[in-house]
């Protein structure tokens, strides 16, 4: 079953439902929240997305509302109180990739004037191609992660099938899904 299948069998305030008729496969223009997609992208691999949608709201309060330059500047006091946050996923190693890949989006930032213009610069790159660039810059980020947060942020296709709503609302989009 497909999740556009699955979340019509959903209350329209189950926060499946919310996240697939408002978020799911739409383009993000803040670079903020992005990184904050990719956040909970990370924190989902090994887990349930049921878990994280559910502490979605937890790991923008913890994370600073997802603030890139915050974030790279975490020093081990906030590693710590986030280990002891039962709001969030408490991986030390989800932790610390956050940290570094906000420190990598600074770099990328420097050099392209926006996380995003970096994503549009790499548009019509195959999901292989993606894994690898992404790879390259970040951790924590394996073929599932990097697939899931380009589709769910409409830089790769496969968020929504032709029948659903979303997809002719998203067609018109400034990027494909």
């Amino acid at each position: 079953m497909s999740y556009c299948d699955y979340v019509l069998t959903k209350p329209k305030d189950d926060h499946h439902r919310i996240y697939h008729d408002f978020h799911y496969g739409t383009p993000i223009d803040d670079d903020n929240e992005l990184f904050g997609r990719l956040i909970l992208e990370i924190n989902q691999a090994g887990l349930s997305w049921d878990i994280i949608l559910k502490k979605q709201t937890n790991f923008s309060e913890a994370f600073d509302v997802y603030n890139i330059d915050k974030i790279a500047n975490y020093q081990e006091d906030k590693v710590n109180e986030l280990l002891q946050n039962p709001g969030i996923i408490r991986n030390k190693l989800k932790i610390n990739a956050v940290i570094y890949n906000a420190n990598q989006v600074l770099l990328i930032q420097k050099e392209f004037g926006s996380f995003k213009f970096w994503l549009d610069s790499n548009l019509g790159k195959s999901k292989e191609e993606w894994v690898k660039l992404f790879k390259k810059h970040f951790k924590f980020v394996g073929g599932e992660i990097v697939n899931e947060f380009l589709m769910s942020t409409g830089y790769l296709p496969g968020a929504h099938h032709p029948n659903c709503f979303r997809y002719s609302e998203l067609m018109k989009k400034k990027h494909s899904f």
